[in-house]
C-alpha cells in the first residue's frame, strides 16, 4: 500500500515500454513483418536509452 504513491524511475518507465514493445513484435513476427520488423528497431533504441541511463 505504501507503494501506491511512489513515482517510477526513468528507466522503470522505459523497461515497460520495452516490455511492451517486445511484446508486440512477437505478436507481429508472425502476421506482419515490416510492422514487426519498426517495432524490433524501436524496442532497441529504447534498449540504448535504457542502457545509456543505467551508465550514469
Amino acid at each position: 500500500m505504501f507503494g501506491l504513491f511512489k513515482k517510477k524511475s526513468q528507466v522503470e518507465i522505459l523497461q515497460k515500454k520495452y516490455e511492451k514493445l517486445m511484446s508486440q513484435w512477437h505478436e507481429l513476427s508472425s502476421i506482419n513483418r515490416a510492422e514487426s520488423d519498426k517495432k524490433y528497431a524501436e524496442a532497441e533504441m529504447i534498449l540504448n536509452q535504457i542502457e545509456s541511463l543505467n551508465k550514469k
